[in-house]
């Protein structure tokens, strides 16, 4: 695995709930509960994108938005279109007025018009990780992948998929959906001009990259500056100090902040106490490792046992 790789793990699709809507402009939807990551794709037509205390997004024709944060926001096709449709997480809609008009064109899709010249499909990753938590708070409200020749078969295949109902349908639609989340990540860090994911750009330096891999791959080892300078073939200081200009953090700074994110998982995880997660970090003393995290989280590890990701208290730093 690399570093993206354990940033995605807590944000694989499962269940992943899919809402496809076929419309003739004018139009406008609001999801008035969204989940805390939303994929959307335009698949004919383009969009509007306005969530709540944040400005329009336009998003063209195939390209892939990312939508963070849990807050409503609206889809349409222009901007100023009155929200005709309403639609919560369970992919329950009704319209304006209320009124009982089955909207149902067909599985997870809806609509008034079934020859509607616009389709836009979203799809929800209900529950996050605290590693992907620090993924997400990487990205703006609203990211924008311009379509590109490398996602459009998964695009075309999506548009296949997502109205059938065949065995296995929710499985082929959730790879589908990891599938371009991982293509419009990975675009959208490759950009200049956004905000990197940490250590993200430096995987690709010859040296650094290999070291940051070491500690991604064995993160209870005791690393040492000197050691992680051994793995990358540089001196301790020469190390340290491109590590620093690559990554934004001390070596070892990172490390911890590393550690103390898959804590915030591991406590959660069904039997774990603060002294199986100390032990698996390396920590033969769960009093420091409670130090540790409390520095990096803002709360003592106990806090964490047993409790789901959305009511986690946010970490005070990443």
């Amino acid at each position: 695995m690399d570093l993206l790789d354990d940033y995605l793990a807590g944000v694989r699709a499962t269940g992943a709930v899919f809402c496809q809507s076929v419309a003739q402009p004018p139009w406008c939807i609001r999801f008035v509960q969204p989940a805390p990551l939303v994929l959307g794709v335009p698949l004919r037509g383009g969009v509007w994108i306005e969530p709540d205390g944040s400005e329009p997004v336009h998003v063209a024709q195939q390209a892939v938005v990312l939508i963070r944060g849990g807050q409503p926001f609206t889809a349409a096709d222009a901007m100023g279109t009155v929200p005709q449709v309403f639609v919560d997480g369970s992919n329950r809609y009704w319209t304006a007025d209320r009124s009982s008009s089955d909207l149902a064109l067909g599985p997870r899709t809806f609509g008034f018009d079934t020859e509607g010249s616009d389709l836009f499909v979203t799809a929800d990753f209900p529950l996050l990780s605290a590693a992907s938590r620090r993924l997400l708070e990487t990205l703006p409200t609203v990211a924008v992948v311009p379509g590109e020749h490398r996602t459009t078969p998964l695009l075309e295949v999506l548009a296949a998929e997502v109205d059938q109902e065949e065995p296995g349908q929710q499985v082929i639609l959730d790879r589908l959906l990891d599938l371009l989340l991982v293509r419009a990540l990975r675009a959208w860090f490759t950009r200049d001009d956004v905000k990197p994911l940490p250590g993200y750009r430096a995987l690709s330096d010859p040296s650094v990259g290999v070291a940051l891999r070491r500690m991604h791959g064995s993160p209870a080892q005791h690393w040492t500056v000197a050691s992680l300078a051994a793995e990358a073939g540089m001196s301790r200081a020469g190390f340290a100090r491109r590590f620093h200009d690559l990554v934004g953090q001390p070596p070892l700074a990172y490390l911890i902040t590393w550690r103390m994110t898959l804590a915030a998982d591991w406590l959660r995880e069904p039997g774990a106490t603060v002294a199986s997660v100390a032990r698996r970090l390396g920590y033969a003393d769960p009093f420091a490792f409670s130090t540790a995290f409390q520095r990096v989280h803002g709360v003592r590890p106990s806090k964490l046992l047993g409790r789901t990701p959305d009511s986690d208290a946010r970490p005070a730093h990443g």
